[in-house]
């Protein structure tokens, strides 16, 4: 009885350090966001930077690779806990994860500027301008991330959801939910194919930045309210992603038609 009341007393502490690990992770992702959006604004303030605009874009990269070291250490604590047989549900650990994960990605765009010598030719020409187009296109594969790992998530729900429906001894009374069920699914998964090619497109240079932040508003719309009833239709039917002409590009040969955009 004793060992079953500390095995308790144990597992709640666990539980809180969890939670207390978790909350951090959340802080200190907003915080390199944060920043990162204040490196962003910096870099596209001016053509050609001056002396003051290169330390503040100096000081908020130092900033940024303060927020990724302790974002990397709480990651290590994660790891620890995902081998762990004493945690069952460990989805939450795995989302904070990948949310440190994607920071790790953005940062590396960071890396790779800061390698340059500070006013050569490149930092203070060609590759600055790149730097801001750089971040506009990661704050949009952060956008993507998001979205598809929400989208996934509410995708798990249905399949339990469906699967409970079938399951369930009048599911003739069921029908016309287990088709709703069905179709939900169907279009989320139509919305992360069509996230995912935004993605590798953007990785390529063959779509306009702008273009996706037009949409971003009607894409999460639907992944806040793809439960109701009263969905507007062209969020259903994804006519939403018309203008960007995705189909013409074939991921699967790696080649397109459509204009490299920088």
């Amino acid at each position: 009885m004793v060992l079953q009341v500390n095995m308790a007393a144990d597992r709640r502490r666990l539980q809180v350090e969890i939670d207390r690990t978790l909350k951090k992770v959340n802080e200190g992702v907003d915080a390199f966001a944060d920043v990162w959006h204040k490196l962003s604004v910096v870099s596209s303030r001016t053509e050609t930077p001056n002396a003051t605009s290169m330390n503040q874009k100096e000081k908020y990269e130092q900033e940024l690779k303060k927020e990724i070291k302790k974002l990397q250490r709480l990651r290590e604590q994660i790891k620890t806990w995902q081998s762990s047989s004493d945690i069952k549900d460990k989805k939450p650990l795995t989302e904070a994860r990948k949310q440190i994960e994607t920071q790790m990605e953005r940062f590396k765009v960071i890396e790779r500027e800061t390698k340059q010598k500070p006013y050569s030719k490149d930092a203070l020409g060609n590759t600055y301008k790149y730097d801001h187009l750089d971040l506009e296109k990661e704050e949009i594969n952060q956008w993507i991330q998001t979205s598809n790992s929400r989208l996934t998530t509410q995708i798990e729900d249905l399949e339990t959801k469906l699967e409970d429906l079938n399951s369930n001894k009048k599911k003739r009374m069921d029908k016309e939910r287990i088709e709703s069920t069905k179709h939900r699914i169907d279009v989320n998964k139509k919305y992360i194919d069509k996230l995912e090619k935004i993605s590798e497109m953007l990785k390529k240079n063959l779509i306009n930045v702008k273009k996706v932040q037009d949409i971003k508003d009607d894409v999460e719309y639907y992944v806040d309210n793809n439960d109701d009833s009263n969905l507007p239709e062209n969020l259903d039917e994804l006519d939403i992603f018309d203008n960007l002409d995705l189909d013409k590009y074939d991921d699967s040969n790696g080649s397109s038609n459509l204009l490299t955009f920088k």
